[in-house]
């Protein structure tokens, strides 16, 4: 980068950061929510609350169902 353009792109700098720390948050965010081992956990959960009765059949199964598509991504031509 020139001086030129950096001298005119300053004032842009802390939103380059926001945006920098925004795509951070969101790679961190994206990972967490698809990984197979927090995937699992909560469907040992979800098993443990049907066991225990805090929760319904209809509602253990929509979640589940809701679980296992995070956990097998479909691949083309699949309908989910």
């Amino acid at each position: 980068m020139g001086l030129i353009t950096g001298l005119f792109t300053l004032p842009l700098a802390p939103v380059r950061g926001v945006v920098w720390v925004a795509e951070r948050l969101y790679e961190q965010a994206w990972q967490e929510l698809n990984d197979p081992a927090a995937v699992r956990r909560q469907l040992m959960e979800v098993q443990a609350a049907r066991e225990a009765g805090t929760i319904s059949e209809e509602d253990a199964a929509a979640r589940e169902a809701e679980l296992v598509r995070r956990l097998v991504p479909p691949s083309e031509g699949w309908e989910v």
